[in-house]
C-alpha cells in the first residue's frame, strides 16, 4: 500500500526499534539537543532550532516562532515566562527583527507533572519514542477520565508507564475513542508535537481507519456516506443525523460478507462524536454489538464491533510519514469466524 513519499511503518506488536521501513530521507523539525549529559528519558532541556532562511530575514521572532518552526502562541507565552526563547544562545525578544543565519532556539522538553495518580495497567504499547506514543486500546477502557471519580482510563495507565520509564510528562491524547471501542490511539509527549499533531487532526492530515462488523449484507463494495451530525435533542449524550449538524463524512469498503453480517473497512475524512456508529446505523446496517445505535447482534459480541485498525501521521518532530497497524482482538475475530461457520 503506498503510503507517502517517506514512510515508517511498525505493525502492532513489535518493539519500536523493529519493522521500519525508512523510504525517502526527510529533513529534521528540530534536534533533539539535551544540554544535560545525563538523559534519565525526561524532556528536560529539549530544544527546537531554526536557521533563518534567506526569505526569512526581516521577520520578527515571534513571526518565526509560529511560522517554519510551528509552535503555538499559547507555547510561546509558557516559554517567554520561562525564558525559554534563544536568538543566537542568547535570550530573545519577540519583537526582535532577525537575519538571515541567526539562530531561533525554543525548548520544547521540560518537566511537566500531572494530577493524574498511576495506575498499573497492561498497556499494548505500539510504537513509543520521544515525542509520541501509539497504544493498541482494550475495549471497555476510557482514554482520559470525564469525571473525577473515574481512576482506572487509560491516561491513568500511561502515567504510571511514564514514572517507571523516567518521563516527566503529561498525558496529552491527540485524538479519543469510545470506551468500548478497541484499537489505536495516538498520545504526543510534549506541548509542541501536541500542537503539531492536534493541528494536523484539525486539517485531516491524521489518517485514522476502522474496521467494523455491521448488521446484514452491505450490496455495495465501497462507497461514502455524508450526512451532517447533531446531538439528539432527546437524549444530549447521543448523536444523530440531523440538518444543521456539523458535517460529517465516512468512506466505507466491503472486506468479507458473511451470512447476515459485513465487514468494512471505514476511513473517517471527518471525526465527529460517534461518527461511523451513527452513520452505519442510519444506513441501516449497524454496528454489531452497539447498544445505543441500533442494538443489533447484542447476542454475539459484549460492545460494539469497532476496532481502530490503522493510524497514519506526520510525525511531529522528523516530518517523516508514519503508518501503524492494528489486528483485530479476539472477541471481533471470534464472531468473525462464528458467521463464517454459519
Amino acid at each position: 500500500m503506498e503510503i507517502g513519499r517517506a514512510a515508517w511503518i511498525l505493525s502492532a506488536g513489535h518493539a519500536a526499534s523493529e519493522g521500519w521501513t525508512r523510504n525517502v530521507a526527510a529533513p529534521i523539525l528540530w534536534r533533539g539537543r539535551w544540554d544535560s549529559p545525563r538523559r534519565r528519558g525526561t524532556m528536560t532541556q529539549r530544544w527546537l532550532e531554526h536557521t533563518v532562511a534567506d526569505d526569512e530575514a526581516g521577520r520578527t521572532v515571534q513571526e518565526v516562532l509560529t511560522g517554519p518552526m510551528q509552535v503555538s502562541r499559547r507555547m510561546i507565552q509558557k516559554l517567554t515566562r520561562a525564558h525559554g526563547i534563544l536568538l543566537n544562545r542568547k535570550p530573545a525578544f519577540l519583537a526582535r527583527k532577525v537575519r538571515a543565519g541567526d539562530l531561533i532556539a525554543a525548548r520544547v522538553g521540560v518537566d511537566e507533572y500531572t494530577a493524574l495518580q498511576p495506575v498499573d495497567m497492561p498497556l499494548a504499547i505500539v510504537h513509543e519514542d520521544e515525542d509520541v506514543l501509539v497504544i493498541d486500546k482494550s475495549p471497555f477502557v476510557l482514554v482520559h477520565p470525564t469525571s473525577p471519580g473515574q481512576t482506572e482510563t487509560l491516561s491513568h495507565g500511561i502515567v504510571h508507564h511514564f514514572e517507571r520509564s523516567g518521563v516527566k510528562a503529561k498525558v496529552r491524547p491527540v485524538h479519543r475513542i469510545d470506551r468500548d471501542t478497541s484499537g489505536l490511539v495516538l498520545f504526543a509527549k510534549s506541548a509542541v508535537a501536541h500542537a503539531r499533531l492536534d493541528a494536523q487532526l484539525r486539517e485531516g492530515g491524521i489518517g485514522r481507519v476502522y474496521q467494523a462488523l455491521v448488521d446484514g449484507v452491505v450490496a455495495d463494495d465501497a462507497g461514502e456516506i455524508d450526512a451532517a451530525i447533531g446531538r439528539d435533542p432527546r437524549q444530549p449524550n447521543l448523536r444523530t443525523i440531523r440538518p444543521g449538524g456539523e458535517p460529517a463524512r465516512t468512506r466505507f469498503r466491503v472486506l468479507e460478507r458473511l451470512a447476515r453480517a459485513t465487514l468494512l473497512e471505514l476511513e473517517l475524512d471527518t471525526g465527529r462524536t460517534h461518527q461511523i456508529r451513527v452513520h452505519m446505523a442510519h444506513a441501516g446496517h449497524p454496528v454489531l454489538g452497539d447498544r445505543q445505535y441500533g442494538r443489533a447482534g447484542l447476542s454475539l459480541i459484549k460492545r460494539q464491533a469497532l476496532h481502530a485498525s490503522r493510524l497514519s501521521f506526520t510525525h511531529p518532530a522528523t516530518g517523516e510519514h508514519a503508518t501503524f497497524d492494528a489486528p483485530l482482538p479476539p472477541d471481533i475475530a471470534a464472531v468473525i469466524e462464528r458467521l463464517r461457520a454459519g
